[in-house]
């Protein structure tokens, strides 16, 4: 996909260069077979440094900072994976990090990303704006603010979790993706997957109620969360409306979405399970989608993303003793 005004600097050629940049830094993380359906593959970004594939997009863009401005750290908001990302390589570039994650973030997400070295800045999800109160952070510090997917830097980063993939694809001897289903929040995976893999079918996968990218692809222009949307476990997921860098991406690209329920996220987990991987509520949309037949399984070879795996064990251990 070439350069153009409505995604300026976001391209294929940007995602081989961020994927130069994090060789060596990121994990490679698996491909796994979906024996359920012959030609699904999971890619397992769930076992990626942090729990999360966020750790690519911030590398990425935390290593494009010039070294005079790293002293002044970085800022970002989140409520856990993208925290995770940040704060482990400003660790690993020598900058210091602050997070403004929500008051009732899983614990788990937030004792990691303090156990890395950030700060972290509360705040209500419900009555405060995150963006306003990281920006006001970052100006008061001269930090550089690093958004968790409205970023070139950000999205090219995230899409080389798509090149590894199929990288890995033609090691095995296998054809091209020809799809792929992808968790989406605020679309930065799902975008920068677009990027990797120009010549697949890209669909993004969210739980009901906050399924606005899907919305706005079908509708043509960014549509934000409703009103009083419904509880989810998916807090990776919690964004109320897109960026049009993620959203251009998608449309030029043709994407499609599809909701899933939390009972069919809870049964994506269990199956996740019980082919030994934790995969978080957010990371497991896209493979609840594939179970669930919200996309067909022609056997067309297809990729499935499993994007996080930070997750209570509480909440874990309920969702794997549940029944439905």
């Amino acid at each position: 996909m070439p350069t153009n005004a409505a995604f300026p600097r976001v391209s294929h050629d940007g995602v081989i260069a961020a994927a130069a940049r994090i060789t060596g830094v990121a994990t490679r993380t698996p491909l796994v077979p979906l024996t359920l359906f012959p030609g699904v593959w999971l890619k397992a970004e769930s076992v990626q440094l942090g729990g999360a594939f966020k750790f690519r997009g911030a590398y990425n863009r935390l290593a494009r900072i010039a070294l005079a401005d790293r002293a002044r750290g970085v800022v970002a908001f989140s409520s856990g994976n993208h925290a995770q990302g940040i704060a482990r390589a400003a660790a690993l570039l020598g900058m210091p990090a602050t997070i403004v994650m929500p008051h009732d973030a899983p614990a788990v997400k937030r004792d990691a990303t303090l156990a890395l070295g950030a700060d972290i800045v509360g705040y209500d999800r419900a009555t405060e704006s995150r963006e306003t109160i990281a920006a006001a952070l970052a100006t008061a510090r001269g930090a550089v603010l690093v958004p968790s997917f409205d970023d070139p830097d950000v999205v090219e980063g995230q899409g080389t979790a798509g090149l590894e993939a199929a990288a890995q694809a033609a090691a095995l001897g296998l054809p091209p993706f020809a799809r792929a289903i992808v968790c989406c929040g605020g679309g930065g995976l799902s975008a920068g997957i677009a990027l990797a893999l120009p010549d697949a079918e890209i669909v993004v996968a969210e739980p009901a109620g906050w399924d606005d990218m899907g919305r706005s692809l079908a509708a043509g222009h960014i549509l934000p969360v409703g009103p009083n949307p419904p509880a989810t476990a998916c807090d990776a997921l919690q964004t109320l409306r897109v960026a049009p860098l993620t959203f251009n991406v998608l449309r030029a690209a043709g994407a499609t979405g599809v909701a899933v329920s939390e009972a069919e996220i809870r049964t994506a987990m269990r199956h996740a399970f019980g082919l030994g991987l934790v995969v978080e509520p957010g990371g497991a949309v896209a493979l609840a989608a594939i179970l669930a037949g919200k996309v067909p399984t022609d056997g067309r070879q297809t990729l499935v993303t499993l994007s996080g795996g930070n997750i209570d064990t509480a909440a874990y251990a309920a969702v794997l003793n549940g029944s439905d």
